[in-house]
């Protein structure tokens, strides 16, 4: 028995007061109205309907039901109803986790521009270089940076990929010398970033070379904007992303070095459950990261993170 269509098929019954009445309105056969009030019955427990070849009435039992039936139908089409203008639109609340520094650097700036283009949407926006679980913890979306996107049940759309530099303040290099290899860098005092997934190893590539120097930093720290305000203090050397320290290497505030050796990239993903029934609150949100990273392609399945 499809219990749905069986209450739909007695609240009709019960308001036409006929049984052929209710088959038109619902396109059911005389036989499949009968069928689906037995069935209805035999779940209930109760006779629902007393009924002579030419007269119908409810039992009390049956007026009982109906009140109760009414109402919860009611409920459920009002449900329906109230989702229409949601999938329609970009409305509701939408819940999104970042990185700090992702978002404070290249994201919270455009967020008033994105939330003007959609009146009827809220966002509530949480800011946490801890990764959290998008499932568990109620997000509509992630954004996620890594350098390896593990496979998930997840959906992973390409943002941006973020290249690293090393650098320093010009004073901090004046007093230790610049490096003019990765090895160097055993002797300068290196700031570690404590959430990434090589913080403590350096890899540098030139050509077929590789050199992986391990750091024993005195300052790690799980914020890239700590960092920054340290090496900013020239305080020591770090290898951070290219975003992050941008306006200091433009102003000459900090300096690159190593710059002929390519070193580890951190590709930016926005995650978010399933391609089927994307919200549209979701679907705007996507096209604004993708249009404020600037990134068009790669849409693939899998994320790093649950």
């Amino acid at each position: 028995m499809d219990r749905y269509t069986a209450l739909q098929v007695f609240r009709s019954v019960a308001e036409l007061n006929s049984f052929a009445e209710a088959g038109r309105r619902l396109g059911l056969s005389s036989a499949a109205i009968s069928k689906n009030i037995a069935e209805l019955e035999a779940y209930v427990g109760a006779r629902l309907i007393n009924r002579t070849t030419r007269r119908m009435a409810l039992t009390e039992e049956g007026r009982i039901y109906l009140e109760h039936v009414t109402r919860g139908l009611d409920a459920l089409t009002e449900a329906d109803e109230a989702l229409h203008p949601i999938k329609a639109a970009a409305r509701g609340t939408l819940r999104v986790t970042a990185p700090m520094t992702v978002a404070l650097t290249q994201l919270s700036a455009a967020i008033p521009q994105f939330l003007s283009r959609y009146p009827d949407l809220k966002l509530d926006l949480h800011l946490d270089d801890r990764r959290v679980d998008l499932i568990r913890d109620g997000f509509d979306l992630a954004i996620r940076g890594t350098d390896n996107l593990e496979d998930s049940s997840l959906v992973a759309r390409k943002l941006a990929v973020m290249r690293h530099v090393l650098c320093a303040a010009p004073s901090y290099f004046e007093a230790h010398g610049k490096p003019a290899t990765p090895a160097d860098l055993k002797s300068l005092n290196c700031l570690r970033f404590g959430l990434s997934m090589h913080g403590d190893i350096w890899e540098f590539r030139n050509g077929e070379r590789t050199e992986r120097i391990a750091i024993n930093a005195r300052y790690s720290v799980n914020s890239s904007l700590a960092i920054r305000d340290a090496l900013r203090e020239g305080f020591g050397v770090s290898l951070t992303p290219y975003p992050y320290v941008d306006a200091d290497l433009k102003t000459g505030r900090l300096q690159c070095a190593l710059e002929d050796w390519d070193t580890v990239d951190t590709t930016l993903y926005a995650v978010y459950p399933s391609r089927q029934h994307v919200a549209p609150k979701i679907r705007a949100f996507l096209d604004f990261l993708i249009e404020t990273f600037g990134q068009e392609s790669d849409t693939r399945s899998g994320g790093s993170h649950n």
